[in-house]
Parts: C-alpha cells; structure tokens; sequence
C-alpha cells in the first residue's frame, strides 16, 4: 500500500515563490560560477519537448562582455550591472511551427528564476537583447541557435524596488470548458477573417488598431495599467531619447500660479516621466493630483517619484472614471495634459471636464503630437504598421483640429510648435510655424459661459 505523500508544506513554499519580483538594479558583485551552474542545473529539471533539450545557456560573467551586451541591447544598463547573463538559446527547426521548443526554453527560464530566488538572489527575463547579428558575434553563436531572451541574475541594491508588478485577478485569465473573459481585457484589432500568427510582428502587425477611439475607456485603462510596469518604476525610466528636451519646452507653457497652495492636475502621465518635471517647477505649497485610468498606473508614478527624489507629501493619485476627472467645479488651478489628446477614446469630452473643474482664472496646457508634420507621416508610414506600443493605443491629432477643440470652450493665451522631428531637438516655434511641428502646444484659459 502507498503512503500519501506529505505536501503540508506546499503552501509556505508557493507563497514563497509567489515573492519572486523583477529587479532592475544589482549590485556589481560575483556570484560564485558553481552557484550560476547550480542554477542552470535547476532550470533543466524542467519539461523539454519530446525530451529532446535543444536548449543551450551561455553564462556571461565577464564585465567587458556585459558592458557589451548592455550597448547591443540599449536601454538594459541592468545588463552590466548585474552579476550574470544567462542568454536563453535554442536549436531552430523542432517543432518549430508550434513552439514546442521555444516553451521548453521558457519553462527552463522560470525554473532559473525560482531557484535564483531561493538563493536568495533576484534576477529579471528580458526579451530585448538587441541586434542577433551582433550578439552572436559576441557570443559565438551559431546560425542554427537563436537566442530567445537574457537572464540577468545578482544581488539587488539596497535602494531597488522591491515592488511585484500586479496581476490580473484569477478570475478575469481563467474560464471553464470554452473561453470567457470580461470585455475591457480584449483589446480592439482591425476586422479580418483571420489573425495568421506568422502575418505579425513587432514592426509590422497589420491588425493593430491604434486609433483609441476603436477602444473603450475601460480598456485603454486596462492596456495602460499593466503595461507600464513593464519596468520597475526607477529613476530615469521611459525617458525617450527621440522626445530630448522637449519636455521642458511643453511645461514652459504653464503660465505664473497663484500664491498659496495652488491646486494642479496631470493627467494621464503613464509612467512620470513628465510628472516628474511637473512636480519639480512647483511653487512651495502647491498641490499636485496625478489623475490616471487605473490605480497601477497610480502605484507606479508615486513610487518614481519618490525614486526621482519628488517630495511626496502634496502629492496625490486620484482614478479617473473615463474622462471624468473626481474634483468639484472650479476647484483647480491648473490642469496638464501633455500628449495625452491623442490616447484618449473621446478627447472633447476630457476637455469639457477641464474646464469644468479649472476656476475662471485657471489654465489648461495641452500639448499633442501633430498629425500635420513630418513626424506625423513618419508616424503613419512607419511606426504606426508596427504593434500598439505600451504607453497604449494613440494616433496623432492635427493641430488645427485640436486648436479648433480648444477654442470652442477657451480663450487660447499661447501656442506653440515643438521640434520637426524625432530627433531629441527641441526648439520652439510659434504663429502659424506652430502647426506644422511635431508637438503642439496651448495655454488655454476657460472661456467665459455662453461663449
């Protein structure tokens, strides 16, 4: 007779695993290359396709050869950071067309990770490595092997965050005997007849609907609030080399406040990046509401700021419910809306919320990318055939159109056009110039009732 096997512990040990979170800022210190092998040997005691294991692990703990991989990837500087690179690898041509290899890779990937954790050690998966021609180069891999991914393992700062990303509730990734799932977790796609796996890729995926007004509010929220944890909310990330200092020159528009706590919103940051600016020109005193669609986009923000050095005591994170902002009539001194126009499912209904809560002497600064300039027709012809980025699905507005929105319900105070393209410059053009750049920018003041 066989005696049950005694798994009273398997709870302690799952909510132990359970605490595994994703770490982007390691210590530069060794690991011990019998402990990176102990853990590689973990990780094979997962499932391998027909058993066949046409896995390969290059193990990189050499500091010039992580700097170089850190400059292959771009913007992983974790990558020289950390203790090790496990560069995940495969044989191409098993059960190619269903994966089967590619999940073994995966299921080995995890296992690393888990017993990385059980160390004591925190490690992250990172699908972007770079340019392949380059890294097998660098690697000596050969064109049978693909590289599918990179491990970095080490010991976290003290300073990093030690924040899991969140999960969707169970309940909304599980369904019994045929697929439900709730609506605002189904993201839009252009109608076709057939979605072909191999049609799309990260440049060039023809079903990608981009325009927000195919989406629900509730789903944009929801793309945008797992999305952005996409990194750990440290200082310094989501800054985009192609948007330079243009940041600066959108908040320059926000014209004086009035003395005392001064009442300010920004609205729909995503990741702080502009947030981060925002709070630093404040006046003492002043109050700053980050209003988003979902309360994840909130938890990350706070804690970057916190990470960029922003004093949090005025600070506030309030859920948006669609474009309704939760502050009463004539409650706010100012409200920004930098490149956020162009995410937005229905954009004048925002603005009519604007005004609403603005006092008669508060001001609106909207900035827009400009579908009526060079950066607009790169944008159409080229970035737009790739995939929805993170930050959620946009389209850029052209300005006259969104000068047009604002001056139904504003007195316009300034304009002005912000750089020609992506390529981090900056300068500021205003009259007429100001239409035909790529940003869009107006100070706005609410226009008297009845206008």
């Amino acid at each position: 007779m066989t005696t049950p096997a005694d798994f009273s512990d398997a709870p302690e040990i799952l909510a132990r695993l359970a605490t595994r979170f994703s770490c982007r800022d390691f210590e530069p210190v060794a690991i011990a290359r019998d402990t990176l092998a102990a853990i590689v040997a973990d990780g094979v005691q997962a499932p391998s396709s027909c058993n066949q294991q046409q896995w390969h692990f290059v193990i990189v703990d050499d500091k010039a050869t992580k700097l170089a991989a850190r400059d292959i990837a771009g913007g992983n500087p974790h990558f020289a950071e950390c203790s090790a690179l496990i560069y995940l690898c495969f044989q191409k041509g098993w059960t190619h067309n269903n994966f089967s290899v590619v999940q073994s890779v995966a299921g080995a990937c995890y296992h690393m990770m888990l017993s990385a954790h059980l160390r004591g050690y925190s490690s992250i998966w990172n699908a972007g490595i770079g340019d392949h021609k380059r890294l097998r180069a660098l690697l000596g891999l050969p064109e049978t092997f693909e590289p599918q991914g990179a491990l970095a393992i080490g010991a976290p700062r003290e300073t990093a965050p030690r924040v899991k990303a969140p999960r969707r509730p169970v309940s909304e990734i599980h369904s019994w005997n045929r697929f439900e799932r709730p609506a605002h977790t189904l993201y839009p796609a252009k109608p076709a007849p057939f979605y072909p796996f191999f049609d799309i890729s990260n440049e060039n995926n023809p079903f990608a609907e981009w325009d927000p007004t195919c989406w629900t509010w509730d789903q944009v929220a929801d793309f945008r609030g797992y999305s952005v944890w996409a990194k750990s909310p440290l200082a310094g990330v989501y800054v985009s080399r192609r948007q330079g200092d243009a940041t600066e020159r959108e908040l320059d528009m926000l014209g004086p406040l009035p003395s005392g706590p001064a009442n300010v919103v920004d609205v729909m940051p995503w990741g702080g990046t502009a947030t981060t600016r925002l709070a630093l020109r404040l006046p003492a005193g002043a109050r700053l509401s980050v209003a988003e669609l979902s309360p994840h986009n909130l938890s990350f923000v706070m804690e970057r700021l916190a990470r960029e050095g922003v004093p949090l005591a005025n600070v506030a994170g309030v859920t948006m419910d669609g474009p309704r902002l939760p502050f009463d009539d004539a409650s706010v001194d100012a409200v920004a809306a930098l490149q956020t126009l162009e995410h937005m499912p229905d954009p004048e209904a925002f603005l009519d919320e604007a005004r609403r809560v603005l006092r008669p002497d508060g001001q609106l600064v909207v900035s827009v990318r400009n579908r009526s300039s060079d950066y607009g027709d790169e944008w159409s012809h080229g970035e737009a055939r790739g995939q929805v980025p993170n930050q959620g699905p946009f389209t850029p507005l052209p300005a006259q159109r969104v000068r047009d929105w604002l001056a139904k319900r504003f007195t316009i105070e300034a304009e002005a056009g912000i750089a020609v393209d992506g390529d981090g410059s900056a300068y500021v053009e205003t009259g007429e110039a100001s239409h035909s750049r790529r940003l869009y920018a107006a100070r706005c003041r609410p226009a008297p009732t009845g206008r």
